[in-house]
């Protein structure tokens, strides 16, 4: 598990939680729960109802979620299984039967994620990842998450000649004993050699994520993982804070009292680090919790907090499909969850049945408050015209009282174009966007 991505997206820093969109946590309401029946197409729409061509089609991205891992790490909320549970070439056709449903659509982007898809055979990972580049020939960025210590030489080249343009390797941490204590498979010195070994298959975008705040840490060990990351040259860097996510090893032994948070100014202090380090070494923080050389920011996580349509294809994925996609919804935009459940998943695919999933119908006035709370997440924070133009919303009217109190407290700043975060803001962000989650 990498990055900030379960497609619908890995919203979960604890720096802005009011606006989630994680693959086991679908949407909030009453959604509606779709069971065996003959799936719908999904087409692209134009304004005036009618089937539009891909040229007039906003920009979506393709989330493709591969629910194994080889083992669990302890502080993983995400849906998986073990790997040696299920066929791999099952799954792959599975994925690929799901993907066929949305044939009228165009992908700008595809994301590879999981789980760890690095845990599939060498052979049925090459095997997805070709699929995948020729049905999205127009994709501009097609990231694979991988884990360092289940790559070499052979898959990476066979990724590159597949089409995979981009890899995010989950390191998490340079520190030995963080890893062990995370129950990651993986060494500090795999983390080095998997950069090397995509260097060499010709990989030009590479980036690591990695985990602070982790129980036992100190300042020095944070130091000391940003050092080493910073030494490898990668583009691009997400770091979070650890969280302790509802039914994960870690979750219950801090029940049990076996495990403790580490205290807030600390947490703030490795955040505030983490900004200063990265941004002397050229990795410009962009959003919350990422940071990229110019040029190399994840399009695809882009795109979430944009606030644009993309497809979730997979068990636990998550597709939010706007009005320009969708024909059979007529102009409602709605958010779909994929049942977390890989064995009733596929038992619908191979009969050519619909994905069990739940379905929410998104309100104009939530997807408002979506679209700012997500814009937020951004360094260039809410464009004003661009949120008019996507919403036919006035920012700066609608959201007047949260911009005028934080402003007076020198946490956003206003220009004539966007509305954002100040630098003071970030380490308290989640206060602060949660006062846009709600329109009056």
């Amino acid at each position: 598990m990498a990055e900030l991505a379960t497609g619908p997206t890995r919203l979960g820093s604890r720096r802005a939680s009011c606006v989630k969109r994680e693959a086991d946590s679908p949407a909030a309401g009453r959604p509606a729960y779709l069971h065996a029946s003959t799936p719908p197409r999904v087409h692209l729409v134009a304004s005036d109802g009618r089937r539009a061509t891909s040229d007039e089609q906003e920009p979506c991205g393709l989330y493709v979620h591969v629910p194994v891992c080889r083992s669990k790490c302890r502080y993983c909320g995400f849906y998986s299984v073990p790997a040696g549970d299920l066929p791999a070439g099952r799954l792959v056709d599975g994925l690929l039967r799901e993907l066929e449903r949305y044939d009228g659509v165009e992908f700008c982007t595809v994301y590879v994620g999981g789980g760890s898809p690095t845990a599939l055979p060498a052979e049925e990972l090459i095997r997805l990842a070709g699929a995948l580049g020729a049905r999205c020939p127009r994709a501009g960025e097609f990231t694979v998450e991988c884990n360092p210590g289940q790559v070499d030489a052979d898959l990476l080249a066979g990724l590159r000649t597949a089409g995979v343009n981009r890899l995010s390797f989950g390191a998490q941490s340079f520190v030995a004993r963080e890893l062990a204590l995370l129950g990651r498979g993986h060494s500090v010195e795999q983390v080095g050699a998997a950069v090397a070994m995509a260097r060499r298959a010709g990989f030009e975008n590479v980036g690591l994520d990695l985990i602070f705040a982790i129980p036992g840490s100190t300042l020095g060990d944070w130091q000391a993982s940003l050092e080493a990351a910073v030494g490898l040259n990668i583009e691009h860097v997400s770091a979070y804070s650890l969280s302790f996510e509802a039914g994960t090893v870690f979750d219950a032994w801090r029940q049990a009292g076996r495990l403790a948070a580490v205290d807030e100014e600390l947490d703030r202090a490795m955040y505030e680090g983490a900004i200063e380090r990265l941004e002397r070494a050229g990795l410009v923080q962009y959003e919350i919790s990422n940071f990229a050389r110019p040029g190399c920011e994840c399009r695809h996580n882009l795109g979430y907090w944009a606030n644009r349509p993309y497809v979730g294809i997979g068990p636990a994925a998550a597709s939010y499909l706007t009005t320009s996609i969708g024909a059979e919804a007529g102009k409602a935009n709605r958010r779909i969850a994929n049942e977390a459940d890989v064995g009733r998943y596929l038992a619908a695919m191979e009969v050519g049945l619909s994905v069990p999933a739940a379905v929410e119908v998104v309100s104009p006035e939530d997807a408002v408050c979506e679209t700012a709370v997500l814009n937020l997440r951004r360094r260039g924070g809410i464009e004003l015209a661009e949120f008019r133009r996507q919403t036919g919303r006035d920012a700066m009217r609608i959201f007047a009282d949260p911009i005028g109190h934080y402003r007076a407290l020198g946490l956003i700043e206003v220009t004539d174009r966007a509305v954002r975060l100040t630098r003071q803001a970030l380490p308290v962000a989640d206060t602060v966007l949660c006062d846009f989650a709600a329109l009056e």
